[in-house]
């Protein structure tokens, strides 16, 4: 049943997230709390070597959008990354709801960088759509609201 690929691993808590991260971005390295929090200062954000270390061991499970700025700064990658799954979900949800209302006129303003005045291309929306019925599909019968990602009952 090897298929030669490598399974890509559950990460569903911040120090899963953050190990990995070290794993993958520093590989066969052993890298102090002092060496990343430098390297965090060096790209413009702060973040103490105890608070790192806190976070590789479990102690700290929600640190605020500073940290995770910062975690993301260190390593190169977005700090949504580090965000729980159900926090992104949200975002999505709320800027999908934006764009919606952007486009009924219930919201308007200045528009939107790469938006014509038909508002979000239909493939963008499709697409923003489809990321969120992954990330659904992915939580299970306990995030199942019996809601399609257009927020219409299943039938």
């Amino acid at each position: 049943m090897d298929s030669g690929e490598e399974r890509a691993p559950e990460l569903r808590t911040l120090q899963q997230k953050v190990e990995y991260m070290v794993e993958k971005t520093f590989p066969g390295q052993k890298i102090s709390g002092r060496v990343f929090t430098d390297l965090v200062k060096e790209r413009g954000g702060s973040l103490s070597h105890s608070y790192f270390s806190n976070i590789l061991a479990g102690k700290v499970t929600q640190p605020s959008e500073d940290i995770l700025k910062a975690l993301g700064l260190g390593f190169g990658v977005d700090w949504r990354f580090f965000k729980a799954e159900s926090e992104v979900v949200d975002d999505v949800v709320a800027g999908l709801q934006f764009l919606a209302k952007r486009r009924t006129g219930e919201i308007s303003g200045p528009p939107g960088r790469g938006l014509d005045e038909d508002g979000l291309p239909p493939e963008l929306l499709q697409f923003a759509l489809s990321l969120l019925e992954d990330a659904r599909g992915r939580q299970g019968p306990a995030g199942d609201n019996g809601a399609t990602p257009h927020g219409e009952p299943e039938k």
